[in-house]
C-alpha cells in the first residue's frame, strides 16, 4: 500500500509539473504560438495584406509564431471549413482576410481571438447595431475603407463633364453595397446621376460590365473582392468601350481603372500583425482594441490613361508595375 501511495503521489506531482511547465496557456505566458490565416481569394490586395501580416509577426516575434495560411479560392463556404479546422486545432489566433472569412470566424468561435483585415465596414459585416469603432468580445482588426466622400470628389476631379456614373459591384458582398450606397449619396450631391450594376460571379461580370459601359459615362468599382479577382475580364470590356473606371483600390485600378484613392494593403496587413503580436503576448485586450485604419494615396494607371486619352490629374502618382 505504501508503494501504491508513493506512486500516486509521484503521478500527482508529475501532473502538476506538466500543468505548470511547457509553453503554458493563453495570456502572454507562451513561448510559441500558432496562428491560422483564412484568405478569401487570391488577388493582389489580399495577397499583400497576408504578406504584411506575416512579416509583422516574424519581425516582432521572430521564431515564435507558426503561421498557417489557407486560401478559400473565392468561395465563402470554404472559409467556414478552413476556420472550423483552425478552431479544432486550437490555434492561438485567427486572422480573417476579407469579410466572408471574418463572418465565418465570428460564427465559429467566441473564445479564440479574431483579427480581420481587408474589411470595409465592421458594423455592416457583423450586423452590429451599436457599432462605435470597437467590436468588442474576441474580435478586432483593420479596415480598408478609404474616405468615400473624397473618392466621390476624385470622380468629379477626373470627370467633371460626365453625367452618369455606373456603380459596378458583386451583389453578394455586403461591404460593396455599403460603399455603393454611400458613393451614390456623395455623387448625387455632386450632380451626377448614378446607376447600380450588380453581378453575381465571374459568369456574368463581363455582360454586366458591358451593360454599364452602354449606359454610363464613367464606372466606379468599390473595394470588391469578386471585382478584384475578375479585374482583367472587366478591363477587356471597359477599355475597348472607351469607358473610364475609377476604382476603390489600387489592384483593381492597375488592371481596369484609371484613378484611385487606395490604401496600401501590405501596410494594412502589417498593422494587423502588430495588433496580433500584442494580443498573443497579452500586451493588449482584443475586446478593447479599436478598429485601425490607414491613409489612402491618390494614384493613376498611366497605360489606361494613355489608351483612353485621359490627362492625369495633378497630385496623383503613377501606379508602379
Amino acid at each position: 500500500m505504501k508503494k501504491v501511495f508513493a506512486l500516486l503521489c509521484a503521478l500527482c506531482l508529475l501532473s502538476s509539473l506538466v500543468a505548470c511547465g511547457g509553453t503554458g496557456g493563453s495570456g502572454g505566458d507562451k513561448s510559441t504560438y500558432t496562428v491560422g490565416v483564412c484568405q478569401l481569394a487570391q488577388h493582389v490586395a489580399l495577397d499583400a495584406a497576408t504578406q504584411g501580416f506575416q512579416d509583422a509577426l516574424n519581425d516582432l516575434l521572430p521564431d515564435r509564431v507558426k503561421i498557417e495560411v489557407q486560401n478559400a479560392s473565392g468561395e465563402a463556404n470554404n472559409c467556414s471549413t478552413i476556420i472550423n479546422g483552425f478552431v479544432s486545432d486550437g490555434v492561438d489566433l485567427i486572422m480573417a482576410n476579407a469579410t466572408p472569412a471574418l463572418t465565418a470566424a465570428a460564427s465559429a468561435t467566441d473564445k479564440i481571438p479574431i483579427l480581420g483585415t481587408s474589411i470595409t465596414a465592421y458594423g455592416v459585416a457583423l450586423d452590429l447595431e451599436d457599432y462605435n469603432g470597437t467590436v468588442g468580445g474576441n474580435i478586432s482588426g483593420t479596415s480598408d475603407l478609404a474616405d468615400l466622400e473624397k473618392q466621390a470628389q476624385m470622380v468629379k476631379d477626373w470627370f467633371p463633364e460626365a453625367k452618369t456614373v455606373g456603380l459596378l459591384y458583386c451583389s453578394s458582398e455586403a461591404n460593396s453595397l455599403y460603399q455603393v450606397e454611400e458613393m451614390t449619396r456623395h455623387l448625387t450631391a455632386l450632380g451626377y446621376a448614378c446607376q447600380p450594376f450588380t453581378f453575381t460571379d465571374s459568369n456574368d461580370v463581363t455582360s454586366v460590365a458591358q451593360a454599364a459601359c452602354d449606359a454610363c459615362d464613367v464606372i466606379y468599382i468599390p473595394t470588391d473582392n469578386t471585382a478584384a479577382t475578375n479585374a482583367e475580364a472587366i478591363a477587356n470590356v471597359v477599355l475597348p468601350a472607351g469607358v473610364p473606371v475609377a476604382a476603390g483600390e489600387e489592384g483593381i485600378c492597375a488592371s481596369c481603372g484609371v484613378c484611385t484613392l487606395s490604401i496600401s494593403y501590405y501596410d494594412l496587413g502589417y498593422t494587423t500583425g502588430e495588433m496580433a503580436a500584442k494580443v498573443l503576448t497579452g500586451e493588449a485586450d482584443i475586446s478593447q482594441m479599436a478598429i485601425q485604419y490607414t491613409d489612402a494615396t491618390p494614384k493613376y494607371n498611366a497605360a489606361n490613361c494613355e489608351a483612353l486619352h485621359i490627362t492625369p490629374v495633378d497630385g496623383y502618382e503613377a501606379i508602379k508595375g
